[in-house]
This record gives structure tokens, C-alpha cells and sequence, in this order.
């Protein structure tokens, strides 16, 4: 079968791809991506050449370019990992997230509808819950708990969700929503947090760390989170949301010395940065649900993913120097360099 996947050439997106043309070589993989700041061509370097892939530069909010894409492809599945994603982003300029991420995911939608596409699969965020106090560590995340939404960008994934559960229930889309807690591993852009701790660590440079670094994620290394979206499509009821989390919760000032002990370097690297807008105290989901209905638990504890990425990044320069120079310097400068 054609399975479309979009936001491809982004960190869980190609990682996806490259899960799903490991696990099912006869399947056809169809990329769309933007190529934004996030998206990186050279991340697909390793399957560009492969018969069963291609790759489409377009943008999900292009009702055009995605009608011609389902009319040229007939995709029987498809994933939409396609989003503005950074918080701080989101905070200094909101608008463009809401444009893709809830009006691209209703172009998809409306694809789906138009083409008779038997899957849809939207992967969300725990985020879209708000946060959890960080004194009640028994509480956690399920698919039952409101949506209580923190900052612009979880606000449009919130949007988003509620966009595909009325496809599914008025026009009878066959679609399924995931909502994951913190990834991390190979091909992330360094503005998330575990990436530019390893980046700076890596070149000693200062490793800046929002207020008290008291702030709490759980951690999901992105191999388990592809696995877990396999076995949503495969045995998931259309209709239906899956949390998916590690049961890895970390103090981010724990995570930052831990990449400090990996790497060898001093703790004196530290700095502590004017925490943001809004910042989320904690994030915790509960699988249990994704567990018990499709046999899901993540396979890699938080100790040993760290050691992989961490080696990734040290053993992968060429792909993340050229990402640091140029327009994400300036943008690094705007959020850490007056703080």
C-alpha cells in the first residue's frame, strides 16, 4: 500500500519513515514537507534513492498541492506528523500555528473525505492538556482529561484533535489521534532541549536552562513513539485517542547534568535563563490504555536512549553544523541572549 506521511522530513517524521520502510519494505512511502526551518532534506539522504520512496515539497495548508499529491498517489494511509512544534515559537508569533497546524490538518482531513482515504492518523501532544502540579506526582495524563491548553501552540494541536474527531464523526473519516509525551533521539532540531544541551555541551558552549530547571517531562525515545503509531494503525479502533508516554520523568536539570556527565563536561557550563511565558510544571501521561488494548510499552529506558542520542550527535556533525549557523543563530540569540 502508499502510505503518505507528512512533516516527513522533520525529527519524528523521518524516523517514522525509516521505522516503516525497515518493518514494511513492500509498502510505497510518500513524503510531504515544507521544508521549513525544522525540516531538513539531508535527514532522508539514507532513502532518497530507494524505488518505494518519494519525496513532494509542498505545504499541508496548500489545498492544491495536497488534492494533486492524493490524486497522483491514492494514499491508503496517512500519517500527519506535519506542525509548528516550539513553544517559544508559538509565544512570539502565534499566527503561523494556527495556520498549519489546525487549518493544514483540515486540508488533510478534507483530502481524506475527497479521496476516500481508509486511514488518517493525527499525532498530537500531551501538551494539549496543560500541565500537572509538580507536588502530586499520582497524577498523570489519560485520554479522559480535559483540554487545558498552556500556550499558542498547544492550542492549535488542541484545535487540530478536536478537527479530526468531527471528521471522523460527521463525515465518517476513519481517523486516529495519539497524543505522545516528550520525544527525543537522532535528527531533532536543536531548539528543544535535550539537542541544544548535547549541541552547546559538545562545542562548551553555555547550556541555558529555564528558571530553576524544576520543570518535569516525561520522556519518550522516538523508535518506541513510530512502534506505537504502527500499532495504532494496525489494531487502533477509527474514533479513538492513544496516550503515549515513557514513564520516564526527569527534572530538566537533571536531564542537563546527565548530558554533562555523558559528555564529561563541567557543570560550571550551566546558566540559568528568565524562564517563559506560561512555562508547563509537569507533564506525565498514563499508557495504560494504549497497553492494554494494543500490547504497547516503550522498550527504552531514558539511561540508555541518552546514551544512543547522545552518541548519535557526537558521531553525526555534518548534519547538525550547518543547522547552527545562519538564521537559527539569530533566533538563538533572541531567546537566550538577553535572558
Amino acid at each position: 500500500m502508499t502510505v503518505l506521511v507528512t512533516g516527513g522530513a522533520g525529527f519524528i517524521g523521518s524516523n517514522f519513515i525509516f521505522y516503516w520502510m525497515e518493518n514494511h519494505p513492500e509498502d510505497k512511502v510518500v513524503c510531504l514537507d515544507k521544508l521549513t526551518y525544522a525540516g531538513n532534506l539531508s535527514t532522508l539522504k539514507a532513502v532518497m534513492d530507494k524505488p518505494n520512496f518519494q519525496f513532494a515539497k509542498g505545504d499541508i495548508c496548500d489545498k492544491e498541492r495536497v488534492f494533486d499529491l492524493f490524486r497522483a498517489e491514492h494514499p491508503e494511509v496517512v500519517v500527519n506528523f506535519a506542525a509548528e512544534t516550539h513553544v517559544d515559537r508559538s509565544i512570539d508569533g502565534p499566527s503561523v500555528f494556527l495556520q498549519t497546524n489546525l487549518f493544514g490538518t483540515a486540508t488533510l482531513l478534507e483530502a481524506c473525505r475527497e479521496f476516500g482515504v481508509g486511514r488518517y492518523h493525527q499525532v498530537s501532544t500531551d501538551e494539549v492538556y496543560g500541565d500537572l502540579p509538580l507536588e502530586r506526582p499520582d497524577l498523570f495524563f489519560t485520554e479522559e482529561t480535559p483540554l487545558y491548553t498552556s500556550s499558542p501552540y498547544s492550542a492549535s494541536k488542541a484545535g487540530a484533535d478536536l478537527m479530526v474527531q468531527a471528521y471522523h464523526k460527521t463525515f465518517g473519516v476513519q481517523a486516529t489521534i495519539s497524543r505522545c509525551s516528550n520525544n527525543y533521539g537522532p535528527y531533532q532540531f536543536p531548539e528543544k532541549l535535550i539537542p541544544l544541551m548535547v549541541l552547546n555541551a559538545l562545542q562548551d558552549k553555555p547550556l541555558p536552562v529555564y528558571g530553576e530547571g524544576i520543570n518535569i517531562r516525561d520522556w519518550l525515545y522516538v523508535k518506541d513513539h513510530c512502534r506505537a503509531i504502527e500499532l495504532i494503525l494496525q489494531k487502533g479502533k477509527p474514533g479513538e485517542i492513544y496516550n503515549v508516554g515513557g514513564h520516564n520523568e526527569r527534572r530538566n536539570i537533571d536531564v542537563v547534568r546527565l548530558v554533562c556527565t555523558e559528555l564529561r563536561k563541567p557543570e560550571s557550563l550551566i546558566t540559568y535563563v528568565a524562564d517563559r511565558k506560561g512555562h508547563d510544571r509537569r507533564y506525565a501521561i498514563d499508557p495504560e490504555k494504549i497497553h492494554k488494548e494494543l500490547g504497547w510499552l516503550p522498550e527504552t529506558n531514558f539511561e540508555d536512549g541518552m546514551k544512543r542520542t547522545i552518541r548519535w550527535y557526537a558521531e553525526n556533525r555534518e548534519w547538525w553544523e550547518g543547522i547552527v549557523s545562519g538564521e537559527y543563530q539569530e533566533y538563538y540569540k533572541k531567546m537566550y541572549g538577553s535572558r
